[in-house]
């Protein structure tokens, strides 16, 4: 009798653990696995998140500046781990951030402009998934020929070969622009596009005849072409550069001193634009905040890095940024005060 008991008693037992099982849901969500708006993180509490910041070619400014950013960001967010990855710049930047398939990028002001209304010939629609954090640097547009073309100005660059820069990227798009302005059209010159080191590589053995590049101030780039080919930059001045503006709204003046790069020993005037960051809209209203408080505060340990670091500065922050800002980088400006 006894050991009926038992045997019938263990069968209860197993039924109820059955059922309690069934009713059990495979996997419970955890509301600390949210954000403050209730939308999920992606992450859970231990695991490192791993975010793609997309830059630019490696012989560019891009690339080596944005490693030396992420670095800091590695070593200051517990975390978070942020990987560079080398890109074909402005326009495929903004394109990858907006569908989501890189967390962070830079991209030229311009570029991310044109992409956020839907206009110019690189963007065919509006993209408005992504958000701004700030201002990074300067670029300077360098129309770069040297002494011996005998090229005086940008309106001589008809019947001649031109890299006007990596197709995708914001000195090509801009550059098309300066072009127009110029009453150049595609028809008037032999294009031969490539990246930076192309442009080098072409000037100094003659396979080019004239190079356009957006770069940081000064380049390394032109003065490795004038360590064996004097350069001259070509000035965009006057009523040209109302003509450039027309075209390109965010162009600034930029004076280039003679003396600085070897060959052009007369001042010259370009036109400057502005590296911004971006990041895709979802990424977290704290995590964005950090990001942004950090590369702001950091900027000398940045400039051990890569020497543009000293020209990340809160102060120009928003300056040129007209697409919406993200809500943690706001939240950081308003704390700083700028406006």
């Amino acid at each position: 009798m006894k050991k009926s008991l038992s045997i019938f008693l263990i069968m209860v037992l197993a039924v109820s653990l059955f059922f309690t099982g069934c009713g059990q849901p495979a996997e419970q969500e955890n509301p600390a696995d949210k954000g403050e708006n209730g939308e999920p993180q992606g992450e859970k509490p231990g695991e490192t998140l791993e975010l793609a910041f997309a830059t630019g070619g490696t012989s560019g400014t891009y690339y080596p500046l944005g490693g030396a950013i992420a670095n800091i960001w590695n070593k200051s967010i517990e975390g978070v781990n942020v990987t560079i990855q080398p890109a074909g710049a402005s326009v495929e930047n903004i394109n990858r951030v907006a569908s989501g398939e890189v967390d962070i990028v830079l991209a030229m002001n311009n570029i991310a402009d044109d992409a956020f209304n839907g206009t110019g010939k690189s963007f065919s629609q509006p993209l408005k998934n992504f958000k701004a954090v700030g201002v990074v640097y300067p670029e300077v547009m360098h129309v770069v020929t040297t002494q011996a073309s005998g090229i005086k100005s940008i309106a001589d660059l008809k019947g001649k070969s031109i890299n006007p820069g990596p197709p995708g990227s914001g000195t090509y798009v801009t550059a098309m622009k300066i072009l127009e302005a110029y009453g150049i059209g595609p028809k008037d010159y032999t294009a031969k596009p490539g990246s930076f080191s192309d442009a080098v590589a072409g000037l100094k053995d003659g396979n080019i005849d004239a190079a356009f590049a957006v770069l940081s101030f000064p380049a390394s780039a032109v003065k490795e072409i004038a360590t064996t080919n004097p350069v001259k930059i070509l000035s965009i001045d006057g009523a040209e550069f109302d003509a450039v503006k027309e075209l390109v709204p965010f162009a600034a003046k930029f004076p280039i001193k003679g003396g600085e790069y070897k060959g052009q020993d007369t001042d010259a005037t370009t036109v400057t634009l502005q590296a911004v960051m971006y990041v895709k809209e979802d990424l977290s209203d704290d995590l964005v905040y950090e990001l942004t408080k950090i590369m702001y505060e950091n900027t000398e340990e940045i400039s051990q890095g890569h020497a543009r670091g000293k020209q990340i500065k809160l102060e120009n922050a928003i300056s040129g940024v007209t697409t919406p800002i993200h809500p943690g980088a706001q939240k950081y400006y308003n704390e700083k005060g700028i406006k």
